[in-house]
């Protein structure tokens, strides 16, 4: 690494340096700068007409990256949620990107930061805004929603299996006594579920949840990415890191579906995917951290990177044709004369029906034509 202040240590810096392959000339786009780790090391192998797009959403770690970075003619680093790239590329004049990197974790600076309001961990206010220029803060989702809200925020984002009990026990505390503080939450979550014996805080679920809501983590992240592809350059890879599970599907889906595979995974004759390959997959399963990294990172552990290689398009559909009359039975028709029956699944499809024989006291049988 260059001598510099970032000392946030930035996760899967190799890997993310192999499946970037980065030239020194070209165009990369770090869509979540953070302290700058992955930035710094970025703009070690650019020269000359070599760029690097920042973006973050956080004001203290853009101000934070530029006091460790300092000044580089390769580097412009703007103030702005990662979903605004394909405006703000086009405002540059930038049609196609040669790299683009997305790192969906909280920095270790947002969560040492008492006053950020991230950890469970250490009591400050409870803020979670990632941009402090939005209005909503964890406080006002604790104070406000009802505990039906609550309770699907928990679920949702968190996948926590204690959500009602939690939200519950959340809307009654509050009659007496409103959140104002991190570990006004953690004492009410732990109360509900207990401490047990496991390694992971029994709040951890529920403070991700918040997070995600708070700041819409996951909203507009699948458009997000489908875009950025479409951005790449031909050969121009996108590398993704997530940091739990809800993240990790959508990356997943949207790769697969841009690599022309089946996402819906209906029986061949009923899938609508586009079956159209515009990248190629440059690893089969998530790259996680290795030993060596989570013992100098334990934040680390569930890292997960993805990353794919954009490609000249081709179709990838093998699907054959359905020309002959399907068979359907109706236990209990009203009608025998011809009529129209949607089939709710596997795909919704509508259908010409015509009677067909039927023995005696055995369903009905009726012939279907693809209609309109």
């Amino acid at each position: 690494m260059m001598g510099t202040a970032v000392d946030h240590m930035p996760v899967l810096l190799t890997e993310v340096l192999d499946f970037l392959r980065v030239r020194k000339d070209g165009i990369y786009v770090d869509c979540t700068q953070g302290s700058g780790g992955h930035s710094e090391e970025i703009l070690s192998q650019l020269d000359g007409t070599g760029q690097l797009i920042a973006l973050d959403r956080d004001q203290e770690a853009l101000d934070r990256a530029r006091e460790g970075l300092g000044s580089h003619s390769n580097l412009q680093a703007f103030h702005q949620n990662f979903k605004e790239l394909p405006t703000l590329l086009s405002r540059l004049g930038v049609g196609a990107v040669d790299g683009c990197l997305l790192d969906l974790g909280v920095s270790s600076n947002q969560l040492g930061s008492p006053e950020r309001g991230f950890s469970f961990r250490l009591e400050g206010p409870l803020d979670m805004r990632m941009d402090t220029r939005e209005e909503t803060t964890a406080a006002q989702l604790l104070n406000e929603c009802s505990a039906e809200e609550l309770a699907e925020i928990f679920w949702r984002y968190g996948e926590e299996k204690s959500a009602r009990r939690i939200a519950t026990a959340i809307v009654e505390h509050r009659k007496s006594s409103k959140f104002r503080t991190t570990t006004d939450v953690a004492q009410i979550v732990e109360k509900v579920k207990g401490r047990g014996s496991h390694r992971i805080h029994p709040a951890t679920r529920v403070f991700q949840a918040l997070r995600i809501e708070v700041n819409q983590e996951l909203a507009g992240l699948e458009e997000f990415l489908q875009q950025a592809i479409s951005l790449l350059a031909d050969q121009g890879r996108l590398v993704v890191i997530s940091f739990h599970s809800l993240e990790d599907r959508i990356v997943k889906t949207v790769f697969r579906k841009a690599a022309g595979k089946c996402v819906c995974f209906r029986p061949a004759e009923y899938c609508d995917c586009p079956r159209v390959e515009q990248v190629r997959i440059l690893a089969r399963k998530p790259v996680t951290p290795s030993p060596q990294e989570l013992e100098s990172n334990p934040r680390a552990r569930s890292a997960k990177l993805r990353a794919v290689e954009r490609i000249k398009p081709q179709s990838t559909d093998r699907r054959p044709e359905r020309t002959d009359p399907l068979k359907f039975q109706i236990p209990n028709p009203k009608s025998q004369t011809n009529s129209k029956f949607q089939i709710p699944n596997p795909k919704p499809e509508t259908w010409n029906l015509e009677p067909g024989t039927r023995p005696k006291g055995a369903p009905w049988t009726w012939n279907l034509e693809p209609g309109t």
